[in-house]
């Protein structure tokens, strides 16, 4: 069983401010945050992402910067720019978007996909100077949207600083995520964790426990050598109480309760 810490995605909070959510997440004793790139720490406004970052670290929080750069529709020069304000903050991760968002990757030629790759193995690299690792989003319709696309895409990127996310599509039954983190997990640094059904209906997280449990337990050992986190994502209603609720679960599942 790998090591996991629990966390938290700040797009599940949208509207709260960001002292508020660091609250929350103090309260309910996590260990890390991935602030959110389209919300409470924009790219380019350093001065906030100096201020959310300290905020942050005096409570305690280890920091990840979730990024919407989606190469190849955002070139280098727009990275660069996400990875200045997740250095800001303090980040030790930086999450991107592989492949232009809300598109399937079964709709890239061999030539795109190697094309994306090759960016993304840039943005690796100029990452690595700055001692942030980078971790690539694993969702639907994207270039990590199947088991087979992702492989292809994180072994043609071959950079020992990119690294994979991984989360369940929503209604995956547990046999198949056991086979495909059975597959990808060598690669993973971090997962989001929620629970919902196939058409996007969100559930208490105790409603999947022995789901994540189970997913906990297999998954392999990884290349990534840093701290690990399990981050929830999306509760149900928006809900701080939900949170809470989902927060205890999360810790539970992980041993840290």
């Amino acid at each position: 069983m790998t090591r996991f810490e629990a966390a938290l995605c700040t797009v599940t909070f949208r509207a709260l401010r960001s002292a508020e959510i660091i609250a929350l997440a103090r309260e309910a004793g996590l260990a890390a945050i991935e602030w959110a790139g389209d919300a409470h720490v924009p790219p380019g406004n350093l001065e906030n992402a100096a201020g959310v970052g300290r905020m942050s670290l005096e409570a305690g929080l280890a920091i990840s910067y979730g990024s919407y750069i989606a190469p190849p529709t955002d070139d280098l020069k727009a990275f660069e720019q996400a990875l200045e304000t997740a250095e800001t903050s303090g980040a030790a991760n930086i999450r991107i978007w592989p492949g232009t968002r809300y598109r399937n990757s079964s709709d890239y030629t061999a030539e795109e996909v190697r094309s994306a790759a090759y960016l993304i193995r840039d943005m690796g690299a100029e990452a690595a100077k700055r001692k942030i690792a980078v971790s690539l989003e694993y969702h639907p319709n994207s270039l990590t949207d199947a088991t087979d696309a992702a492989l292809r895409l994180i072994e043609t990127i071959a950079h020992d600083n990119v690294y994979l996310y991984w989360q369940p599509r929503p209604g995956l039954p547990l046999d198949e995520a056991l086979a495909e983190i059975g597959r990808i997990g060598h690669h993973v640094s971090h997962i989001h964790v929620f629970a919902w059904d196939r058409d996007g209906n969100r559930f208490a997280l105790s409603s999947a426990e022995e789901y994540w449990r189970a997913v906990i337990d297999a998954l392999p050992v990884s290349r990534w050598k840093g701290r690990r986190f399990a981050m929830l994502e999306f509760v149900a209603g928006d809900d701080p109480d939900a949170f809470r609720a989902d927060a205890a679960t999360l810790k539970a599942v992980l041993g840290g309760d």
